[in-house]
């Protein structure tokens, strides 16, 4: 297995990150669709807390 310097490898891997298309915006849609699902889930299940 060669050695690739961590420089040599971080510049490879920013500009492979340009080239992957929507995969960034996906992953951020996702991201904000789970945690909008857990803060409505939080509401929700709050009105149904019960002070005995």
């Amino acid at each position: 297995m060669e050695h690739i310097p961590t420089a040599a490898w971080l510049t490879d891997a920013a500009a492979a990150a340009d080239k992957q298309g929507p995969g960034n915006l996906l992953r951020v849609v996702l991201v904000v669709m789970v945690i909008g699902v857990a803060l409505t889930a939080w509401f929700l299940l709050r009105g149904y807390k019960r002070d005995d």
